[in-house]
């Protein structure tokens, strides 16, 4: 592998034309470096995420993630630019494994895209609806910006989210979260986040959406691959996609000034999406800083 020292900064998911997505510092042939050593880093890479490479063999690549900060859990966007790395240079094939905190992730390249195994999504329409006020005011939209055509759905990919459908795209820009009124829907329902979104979007979309999750510690991430897996199967309950559709695409964080595109793939039936995929593109910024 490369010396330790090499940095590759990664732009991942960012929507085709814009500085969107999210940064990563990529650091491969960290298999010497030490805790202090990684974190010390990270903290001055100049990316909120650092993936550290400490590993690659037979079993896959194994990552370690820190912010400036602190070691987190996992990072599918640190993930992506790991795995578009190691198979520019000819060090993987074209399905791997990616191994953070002690689990194992299938990884496969689709498309040019790299993409990560998110499991199983179901979705189901929520069974007590809270009023249509009350879900505007958690947004800050009136109730007529809501698509009320549509239930309110609970979808989950290991974790639970509240599925709210606005009219247009305008309407999901104009959305002005209120933290509380949010964490509140959160306990009431039993969710973690909710996820507002529209099937009106762009062309060679399946949706635009937008999440925010207070309960989790942010108000607003720009780019959710879990969470993306949810929506995933609420649209197929929907019937907004369906089995014939072999790639799934869909913008999130427009209205964040860093917007994304993720795709998908998955054995959609019904309420149900099975071996839910999850990638999108992962283009190097510049050469390594020596």
């Amino acid at each position: 592998m490369t010396e330790p020292t090499s940095l590759h900064l990664y732009r991942v998911y960012a929507q085709p034309g814009t500085e969107g997505g999210k940064l990563i510092a990529l650091h491969p042939g960290a298999e010497r470096l030490d805790d202090l050593e990684m974190q010390a880093m990270a903290a001055t890479s100049g990316a909120p995420v650092s993936m550290f490479v400490t590993d690659l063999n037979d079993s896959g690549i194994s990552l370690r993630a820190f912010t400036p900060e602190r070691e987190k859990g996992e990072s599918d966007s640190g993930a992506l630019a790991a795995l578009a790395w190691l198979f520019g240079q000819g060090r993987i094939a074209d399905v791997s494994s990616v191994w953070m905190k002690g689990q194992e992730f299938p990884a496969q390249l689709c498309g040019g895209e790299w993409m990560l195994r998110q499991g199983d999504a179901t979705a189901e329409v929520l069974a007590t609806t809270p009023s249509a006020d009350a879900l505007a005011y958690a947004v800050g939209l009136t109730p007529d910006q809501l698509d009320t055509a549509l239930p309110v759905l609970i979808a989950s990919a290991g974790r639970p989210n509240l599925l709210l459908a606005v009219q247009d795209g305008e309407a999901l820009d104009a959305i002005h979260p209120d933290r509380e009124a949010i964490a509140a829907l959160g306990h009431a329902t039993g969710t973690t986040g909710l996820l507002a979104y529209t099937t009106r979007a762009a062309r060679g979309l399946h949706a635009d959406f937008r999440y925010f999750a207070p309960l989790k510690g942010f108000l607003e991430d720009n780019a959710s691959s879990n969470t993306y897996a949810s929506l995933v199967a609420g649209l197929s309950l929907l019937g907004h996609v369906s089995a014939q559709d072999t790639l799934i695409r869909a913008s999130q964080g427009r209205a964040t000034g860093r917007p994304s595109r993720l795709s998908a793939q998955a054995d959609l039936n019904g309420a149900t999406a099975r071996s839910v995929w999850v990638g999108g593109p992962a283009e190097p910024l510049r050469t390594p800083r020596p």
